[in-house]
């Protein structure tokens, strides 16, 4: 190759280079630079205003020690517990309903999915608070047919029970992909199964629900993901209370970085958050060989 052949292509590389060379930088100091110093961060007492004082372990021990962190993860676990099974269940069956050919079916489509547009907004917590509290439209709705509401974001027992119910109304996104897998689903199959005799129950459970299984886990780590992560709905309705009932592991972290200003506790806090994820996640890839069904396997596998 000549030489101004050799200079030609060198300039191409460098003005490829100069191309990717904004989302580097934004890499770098957005990414990989927080990141980074989040972990040094959480081996310290790192405090907004008074500095690095101590450096070591002392904030892993005391997050598995102190009893409100204890509880925060408790609640945490918890909630994602509870959340993400009736978000998949209330997903999963809305979307086979609407598989139907029925009247309008694209209205209802829409106004199924609407909440995941708007359920992670300030304004819907703020309904959502107004619609339950003691004064509220569900407590009034019971009084009029002579029934006594009770205090749904005051009492321990109901308040982590309507947070919950505000991320499982927020099932638009995981319906809309399962509708997508579900129309995938090969219409001989059910054909085949009918004139076998099949009803309608058994197809779904011995054809639809395996067919569906990689769409099933996806929606399910995405999920888990999201709700290990959950921070607007606790933080706005309940503030955490009562009695740190809705307190989870992520407005904990708030709570250390922006009120306390311990910086190195929060970030400790959100190390553990985030090993927690990855274990989770960790688990559902290794399980997925057990119960997820791919279309391109063969019976050798």
């Amino acid at each position: 190759m000549s030489k101004p052949a050799k200079a030609k292509k060198k300039k191409k590389g460098y003005v490829g280079f100069l191309y990717i060379l904004p989302w580097l930088i934004g890499f770098l100091v957005f990414k990989l630079y927080p990141f980074g110093s989040s972990l040094i961060y959480s081996f310290t007492d790192f405090h907004l205003f008074k500095g690095i004082k101590e450096i070591g372990i002392m904030n892993y021990v005391d997050a598995f020690t102190t009893r409100k962190i204890v509880v925060a993860l408790k609640t945490t676990f918890q909630y994602a517990f509870i959340t993400v099974p009736l978000k998949l269940v209330a997903a999963l069956f809305i979307a086979y309903i609407l598989n139907f050919k029925i009247k309008a079916v694209n209205l209802f489509r829409t106004a199924y999915y609407i909440p995941s547009i708007l359920g992670g907004s300030v304004a819907i917590a703020v309904l959502w608070q107004a619609l339950f509290r003691d004064q509220g439209l569900v407590n009034g709705g019971l009084a009029m047919l002579g029934l006594k509401g009770p205090s749904w974001l005051s009492d321990p027992n109901y308040a982590i029970w309507i947070i919950c119910l505000l991320r499982v109304w927020q099932f638009g996104s995981a319906m809309v992909i399962f509708l997508a897998a579900l129309r995938g689903v090969p219409q001989d199959l059910y054909e085949a199964a009918t004139i076998d005799g099949a009803g309608k129950w058994k197809q779904f459970f011995k054809i639809t629900i395996p067919l569906i299984t990689p769409v099933f886990f996806y929606n399910m780590v995405t999920q888990l993901v999201q709700a290990f992560q959950e921070f607007n709905g606790p933080y706005i309705i309940t503030k955490g209370g009562p009695r740190n009932s809705t307190t989870l592991i992520s407005l904990l972290v708030y709570n250390y970085a922006f009120t306390s200003f311990e910086m190195g506790m929060a970030n400790a806090l959100a190390w553990i958050m985030f090993a927690i994820v990855m274990v989770f996640t960790l688990i559902s890839f290794v399980s997925q060989k057990y119960w997820v069904f791919y279309g391109d396997e063969t019976d050798g596998r």
